[in-house]
């Protein structure tokens, strides 16, 4: 072997500095609570916001404890497709037009309707 090699020492694996005079950030743990009664313990930041919802791990909408319930009631409703169509067109328009559409589309085909 070499002379230069370095032996009893993984490069890079471990630091050298010692953890001595290193003070951690002041932290909160806040709990949360969902509807089922599990409860969700975070930590943050004593500085940060804290969220009003936390989802848990399994996927469960968890309240903060002794917090406020978030207003929702200004949210706009989903439009779905259909709620957009009628805003364009009335029922029977939409009719008239499934009916000229399958018209055409039976005519490509060969078939005729019976009336």
């Amino acid at each position: 072997m070499s002379d230069r090699s370095l032996r009893g020492m993984r490069l890079g694996a471990q630091s050298m500095e010692t953890e001595s005079g290193v003070e951690p950030a002041p932290r909160q743990r806040v709990e949360y609570r969902c509807e089922d009664g599990e409860q969700v313990f975070v930590t943050f930041s004593s500085e940060a916001e804290i969220p009003p919802v936390w989802v848990s791990k399994t996927g469960k909408e968890a309240l903060l404890v002794d917090g406020e319930r978030p207003d929702t009631s200004n949210e706009k409703a989903v439009r779905t497709h259909w709620d957009m169509l009628l805003e364009r067109r009335s029922l029977p328009e939409l009719e008239q037009i499934l009916e000229d559409r399958l018209t055409i589309l039976r005519e490509r085909r060969g078939e005729r309707r019976s009336a």
